[in-house]
C-alpha cells in the first residue's frame, strides 16, 4: 500500500493521505433508540445507530478505526491490515503516524475494504489494556476536523474492542454522538449567504459487540440529546440582543412546553412581579423598553411526592451596565449575559427529549439592563421579594439583583436542591479562566455531586470559598446590604450576596462567566454547563433508584 493522489476509479486508486496532529446514566433514559432515530430523521438531525459489523466489508463514506500509541492497531485495524497485505501498517510507519491521542490520518480510496475512506484515530497510550477517558474524548473530537473538507454523509466507527478506563461501550457511544451532534448547529444562520459546509453527516453507525448493542444505542441516544440541549443554548446565546429579548426567551420556553405534555410553562409579567414585591428584579428592568419576564417551567416526570430540583437562570438579554455604563470595547459580547437562562432551556430540551423520570423546576429572570431617564441609579435602595433592602452601588452588578428575587420565588416549590446558573462576574474569569465554572454552595453534599457530574460530563467546575468572613464586605450604612463588596474576591462576594436569599434550601451557584462563551476568532456560545446539569440530573435519578 502506498500513498498517492486519489482517482475517480477505486479499483485502480491508491491511498491519499491527509494528516493532522495533535457512567452515562443510560439506565435512566425514557426513550428507546428507535424512537430517537425517528425523531432525528424528522428534525433532520444526524441518525445514530449501533450494530455489529465487519470493518472490511462495511460500506461507508468513511470508516473510523483506532490506533494506540506505539503504532498498535486495534482489532478492526488488524483486520484491515490483513485484508490489504499489511499495507496499512506500512503506510502508517511511512507517514510517521504514532497513535498519539488526537492524531489523525485520513486515507482516500483504501484498498481491500468496502469503505470509500479510512480515518485512523490516535488513542494514546494504554495502561493495563485501557486508554484514558480524556484521550478517548480527544480522539473523538478530532473526527469532524479530519473530515471537514470531505463530502461524507455517512460514517462508521469501529472501536468495538477499545477499552476505556472505567467506562463502558455505552459511554463511548455517548461521546461519539455528543461530539458529532454538535455539528447540527451553525452560527451563521443570519448571514444573507451562509458559508457552504462540505461535511453534512446524515448517518452514523457505531460498531459494538453483540451483547452491548442495546446499551450502545442508549449511549447514542443520550449523547445526541445532550448535544441538542447544548446546541439550543448555543443558538440562544449567539443571537443578538435585538432578536433574543426577554419576550423571545419566553416564547422559546413556551415552544418547549408545547412539545411535551409533562412540561408546563408560565410567564409572569411586570405587573405580577410588582405584586410579588420583586423590587430588586424590577430595578434592573427600569431602564429598558423591553418588558421583564419571569419564566417558570415545571417538568413532572416523577411522582407528586418527589421534591423537584430547581434550575434558576440569569437572563440578562443585553447588559450595557446601566447607568454604571460598561466600556464600549467588546460590549457586543454582553448579548451572552443570558447564557444562564439559555443553559436552563438547553437542559430542559434534553430533559424532555429523554423523558427523564424526575421532577425539575426552571425559573428564569429575563430582562435587559439599559441606561435611560428611568433607570436605577447608583445609590438607590430597593426592596427585594424577601423583604431585605439593597443599596445599589453599581448598576452593572445586576445579575445578583434579578437572581435574588428568583431564588426567593423558587422557595414555593419546596425544592430538594436549587442550582442557579449565571454569567455573574468578570472576577471568576480572572480566577479560573475559561476552563472551569466557578462553584459556590451552602451544601457540601450538593457541591460534591455537582463536581462529580462535571467530571463525568467533561464540563468541569471548581469549588470556591463561601466563608462568613467575606460577608462583611457587603455591609451598607443605609440598607441591609450593598450589591457589591469591592474589588477583592468579587466572585466570592457576589455568591455571598446570593447566599442571603438561599437559606431555606440546599443551594449552589454556578458562575459561568468564563465558560459560557468564547471570544476572539472563535467567538461563540459554548452551551456550557448543559452537560454538567444533565449529568447531575441523571445521577440524581440513579441515586434515588439505589436507595
Amino acid at each position: 500500500m502506498t500513498s498517492a493522489k486519489s482517482t475517480s476509479k477505486k479499483s485502480t486508486a491508491k491511498k491519499t493521505v491527509t494528516k493532522s496532529t495533535e457512567n452515562t446514566g443510560s439506565k435512566s433514559l425514557g426513550k428507546t433508540a428507535n424512537q430517537q432515530a425517528k425523531t432525528s430523521a424528522k428534525n433532520n438531525l444526524i441518525q445514530f445507530t449501533s450494530k455489529t459489523l465487519d470493518p472490511v466489508t462495511q460500506n461507508s463514506d468513511c470508516l473510523v478505526i483506532g490506533c494506540y500509541e506505539g503504532l498498535k492497531l486495534t482489532a478492526a485495524g488488524n483486520a484491515i491490515n490483513a485484508a490489504d497485505a499489511q499495507q496499512l501498517e506500512a503506510l502508517l510507519k511511512r507517514e510517521n503516524f504514532q497513535g498519539k491521542a488526537g492524531q489523525t490520518l485520513l486515507l482516500l480510496n483504501p484498498q481491500g475494504i468496502a469503505a470509500e475512506r479510512l480515518l485512523v484515530l490516535g488513542l494514546g497510550a494504554t495502561k493495563e489494556g485501557a486508554v484514558t477517558a480524556d484521550n478517548f474524548r480527544k480522539a473523538v473530537q478530532k473526527i469532524a476536523d479530519a473530515l471537514r473538507a470531505t463530502p461524507c454523509k455517512d460514517l462508521t466507527l469501529d472501536l468495538s474492542d477499545v477499552v476505556v478506563h472505567q467506562q463502558s461501550q455505552s459511554w463511548q457511544a455517548r461521546q461519539v454522538a455528543e461530539q458529532l451532534s454538535l455539528l447540527d448547529y451553525r452560527a451563521d444562520k443570519l448571514k444573507s449567504k451562509p458559508a457552504e459546509v462540505s461535511l453534512q453527516l446524515k448517518k452514523v453507525i457505531f460498531a459494538a459487540n453483540k451483547t452491548e448493542v442495546a446499551e450502545a444505542n442508549k449511549g447514542l441516544t443520550l449523547g445526541q440529546a445532550i448535544a441538542k440541549g447544548v446546541n439550543l443554548a448555543r443558538e440562544l446565546g449567539d443571537l443578538p440582543g435585538n432578536i433574543c429579548t426577554p419576550s423571545y426567551l419566553a416564547d422559546q420556553a413556551k415552544k418547549l412546553g408545547r412539545s411535551h405534555n409533562k412540561l408546563t410553562v408560565n410567564v409572569l409579567e411586570e405587573k405580577q412581579l410588582k405584586e410579588l414585591g420583586m423590587g430588586s428584579f424590577l430595578s434592573v428592568a427600569a431602564g429598558s423598553d423591553q418588558p421583564a419576564k419571569l419564566i417558570v417551567l415545571e417538568y413532572k416526570g416523577a411522582g407528586q411526592k418527589q421534591a423537584p430540583v430547581a434550575l434558576v437562570g440569569k437572563g440578562i438579554t443585553f447588559d450595557t451596565g446601566g447607568i454604571s455604563l460598561k466600556p464600549g470595547a467588546a460590549m457586543d459580547e454582553m448579548k451572552y449575559d443570558m447564557c444562564g437562562a439559555a443553559s436552563v432551556l438547553g437542559a430542559f430540551q434534553t430533559l424532555i427529549d429523554l423523558a427523564l423520570p424526575i421532577n425539575v423546576v426552571g425559573v428564569i429572570a429575563a430582562t435587559e439592563n439599559m441606561p435611560s431617564g428611568g433607570a436605577t441609579k447608583p445609590g438607590d435602595i430597593v426592596t427585594s421579594m424577601s423583604g431585605q433592602t439593597i443599596e445599589i452601588l453599581n448598576t452593572d452588578a445586576e445579575g445578583r439583583l434579578v437572581l435574588c428575587d428568583a431564588l426567593t420565588y423558587t422557595e414555593r416549590f419546596k425544592p430538594k436542591a436549587v442550582i442557579d446558573i449565571a454569567t455573574l462576574t468578570g472576577a471568576c474569569v480572572i480566577a479560573l479562566g475559561n476552563h472551569a465554572t466557578g462553584l459556590f454552595s451552602n451544601s457540601d453534599t450538593l457541591a460534591k455531586a455537582l463536581l462529580a457530574a462535571g467530571d463525568e460530563a467533561a464540563d468541569r467546575a471548581w469549588q470556591m470559598p463561601l466563608w462568613d468572613e467575606y460577608q462583611k464586605q457587603l455591609d451598607s450604612n443605609f440598607a441591609d446590604m450593598a450589591n457589591i463588596g469591592g474589588r477583592e474576591a468579587g466572585s466570592v462576594t457576589a455568591a455571598c450576596f446570593l447566599s442571603r436569599f438561599a437559606k431555606k434550601f440546599d443551594w449552589a451557584h454556578l458562575d459561568i462567566a468564563g465558560t459560557a462563551w468564547r471570544s476572539g476568532g472563535a467567538k461563540g456560545a459554548t452551551g456550557r454547563p448543559v452537560p454538567l446539569l444533565v449529568q447531575f440530573l441523571l445521577n440524581q435519578i440513579n441515586s434515588s433508584k439505589t436507595k
